[in-house]
């Protein structure tokens, strides 16, 4: 059944057009209602506030997410909505830190820095991570105000945040600073940025980036089993990362280590409470954690799109071809409530035989971070639940005015 179309909405069947407001509060509290309408009147058009082709579908995002005719990696200079191919001279750190993330290359490069930061990121540190991950957690639950408590500055911001600080070697109390720095840098990313935006990520990348230098030659000088020696003595065929590529990777983990992870947190904590009744019922094994999890990240991821570049003319669905250079967004929090793809994808069901969801990408890009995030997630919430099992809304959360990053402004609770 198609579902009603929302009054903040203007979609053209013909053409296949829509015209949607990232920043319209209806939309960016619940893009929900917008998808159930989209998902029974086209998966695929070209959103005009953001100027390119966009994919809802489950198989169609899963697809493209795979499709090597598509990369992150601007081709051409064409200018575009990030503004690639304009004039950024005032964005020179940012930019130098950008021409070295994995995230943003494609082959050779991109498998070359993969396979080293892999190799010392994930192998070597992610399941040893559980005690350490628990006894965190339970620390900032014994420091929650008996009364009530925001959880997103009180647990889903600090745990994270301290794991990566901890993995890489960096000084946890640097937390606050790492945060602000991986904020300002991630706006960048948002509809509808300013100047003085970009000058504020501008200015954040090169103190980001000057603090991670002087830790990098301390740990040249002294290597210890931290993230950042294990990155310096890394190889690959005799090639190690240069020192740009040491410091662009470790941004990249740190703001990916915790900026999802915080949205996350948040959103499954809404999600599970929402359900009423005993919450403990979700963690009772290690398999119902693990499934839970993944219910919460399909059911409200905390990346909502992705977007790529055409690397040739392709026709990427249906009568729809993009040019070289073009863009083309990818919406992951659409694709996992797929009504194709999900038997009720509306509801939460932990146990679903179709659990499968988007959230961490697919193909070469697949976020290098998921064990990391899935292990964090499912200690934290388990332990948060088992702590708190009573654990009751304050207020009605709201989310940000971030529709790329979805996620939550507070999250107060009772206890």
């Amino acid at each position: 059944m198609t579902e009603l179309k929302p009054p903040y909405l203007a979609f053209d069947p013909a053409t296949r057009r829509l015209r949607l407001d990232p920043h319209e509060p209806a939309f960016f509290q619940n893009p929900y209602e917008a998808y159930a309408f989209l998902h029974g009147a086209l998966n695929a058009f070209f959103w005009e506030e953001f100027g390119f082709w966009c994919f809802g579908g489950f198989d169609d995002v899963n697809r493209l997410l795979r499709d090597r005719r598509f990369g992150r990696q601007n081709p051409a200079g064409i200018p575009d909505s990030r503004g690639i191919g304009q004039d950024r001279t005032h964005l020179s750190a940012f930019d130098g830190i950008e021409a070295n993330s994995m995230l943003e290359l494609e082959p050779p490069v991109h498998t070359r820095l993969r396979t080293l930061v892999n190799r010392a990121f994930v192998s070597r540190q992610v399941e040893r991570l559980r005690p350490r991950v628990e006894a965190l957690a339970n620390e900032l639950i014994d420091r929650f105000e008996p009364g009530g408590v925001d959880l997103l500055p009180a647990f889903a911001a600090p745990l994270p945040i301290t794991i990566i600080a901890e993995m890489l070697g960096v000084p946890v109390d640097m937390g606050p600073q790492l945060l602000d720095w991986s904020h300002r840098m991630v706006a960048m990313y948002m509809h509808g940025r300013t100047r003085e935006t970009e000058d504020t990520a501008n200015r954040a990348a090169r103190d980001f980036s000057d603090f991670l230098r002087g830790y990098v030659a301390e740990r040249r000088k002294r290597p210890g089993e931290d993230l950042l020696s294990l990155l310096i003595a890394a190889q690959e065929d005799g090639q190690k990362l240069s020192e740009d590529e040491l410091v662009s990777s470790a941004i990249l983990l740190l703001n990916a280590g915790h900026e999802a992870t915080v949205h996350q947190t948040g959103n499954a904590v809404r999600s599970i409470l929402a359900q009423g009744g005993d919450p403990r019922r979700f963690f009772a094994s290690p398999e119902a954690t693990a499934a839970t999890v993944e219910e919460c990240l399909r059911f409200d991821a905390p990346l909502h799109m992705f977007t790529r570049y055409a690397y040739q003319e392709v026709e990427a669905g249906p009568g729809i071809i993009v040019q070289p250079g073009e863009t083309i967004g990818l919406l992951l929090g659409m694709a996992n409530r797929d009504p194709t793809a999900f038997a009720e994808p509306l509801a939460f069901r932990p146990d679903r035989a179709d659990q499968k969801n988007v959230s961490f990408g697919a193909g070469i890009h697949f976020c290098i971070g998921a064990p990391l995030a899935r292990l964090e997630l499912q200690v934290s919430l388990k332990t948060l639940f088992e702590r708190l099992p009573r654990l009751q809304m304050a207020e009605q959360p709201r989310f940000r005015d971030t529709y790329h990053f979805h996620g939550l402004e507070t999250l107060a609770v009772r206890i």
